[in-house]
């Protein structure tokens, strides 16, 4: 078995949207993509006063990919134009197929708004294979209890979202069988992930530092990766991490906008068929 090392690091870069605090590790700067996995933006963590304006992602279009949205503070209601509706709170997780289209919206619900309180969530695209571009979209929301702390090595505790990981299986079941989580470690944290041969491997720090080996990967950093079995972490000190691996989409990314697809051919006709109406109507949920 390989061991699979930390190659470079990548910085979070800030991108705030009003006053909404944003990191992005990818894309960005030298950096398009870390195979399946297209782009992640990291909102907070913040504290937002009463009387707030939330968040401020009303409808909005997609196809051609997944959204996969980690609420590790506060809540998130979800409206969308395929009929599905729901508030998660911290520690839930709502993953979205757009697939062929559909409109959805992302907001606070009016609680949060009214009374404020910490916010950090996350939220990490995925791409689909050419296949399911145009597969029915679906949804899946689901609170904390879904995903329980999986004990996991020494001193970290794993929650397992997609996948299958010490004979437990996530919650949520990928149509291409990608593996998420997003794991807690302890000082003195050792975790290892096996089965990751020719995978795509996603790592991101977003709270504390890891180690991979003897380099760090510090705090707001994506890792590159090289290929390996197996993958090992180590912490001096406490950290947060979110982790995943999808099998290689050996196809062209043509990525603009809401839309990710395998031609400028198909990002024109997705702007057609949304101006038409053809994904449908997403109202914002009052709360």
């Amino acid at each position: 078995m390989t061991t699979v090392t930390l190659l470079a690091t990548h910085a979070a870069y800030r991108d705030d949207i009003g006053d909404l605090v944003t990191r992005r590790p990818v894309p960005g700067p030298g950096l398009e993509q870390i195979g399946a996995f297209l782009f992640l933006n990291h909102h907070g963590p913040q504290t937002y006063p009463a009387n707030n304006r939330g968040l401020p992602f009303g409808p909005h279009p997609h196809r051609g990919f997944e959204t996969v949205t980690f609420i590790l503070e506060g809540s998130l209601a979800h409206t969308d134009s395929a009929g599905h509706e729901s508030i998660i709170r911290a520690g839930g997780v709502q993953w979205m197929t757009a697939g062929r289209g559909i409109v959805h919206a992302e907001v606070s619900p009016a609680e949060f708004k009214q009374a404020g309180g910490p916010m950090e969530i996350l939220q990490l695209w995925v791409n689909l294979p050419s296949r399911l571009k145009m597969t029915a979209p679906r949804y899946v929301g689901l609170q904390s209890e879904a995903f329980p702390g999986v004990a996991a090595g020494k001193c970290a505790t794993v929650h397992l979202v997609s996948g299958a990981f010490e004979g437990r299986t996530g919650s949520i079941e990928s149509l291409t069988g990608v593996f998420l989580c997003w794991a807690e470690l302890a000082a003195g944290a050792m975790l290892t992930f096996d089965g990751l041969a020719d995978r795509d491997l996603f790592l991101y720090a977003v709270r504390g530092s890891v180690k991979i080996g003897d380099r760090s990967l510090p705090n707001w950093h994506l890792a590159s990766l090289s290929a390996g079995d197996t993958l090992t972490l180590t912490a001096d000190e406490p950290a947060l991490i979110l982790f995943g691996h999808a099998a290689p989409i050996p196809e062209p990314v043509v990525a603009h906008g809401p839309f990710v697809m395998n031609t400028v051919q198909e990002i024109h006709q997705a702007y057609a068929d949304y101006q038409r109406g053809a994904f449908g109507v997403a109202e914002i949920v009052a709360g």
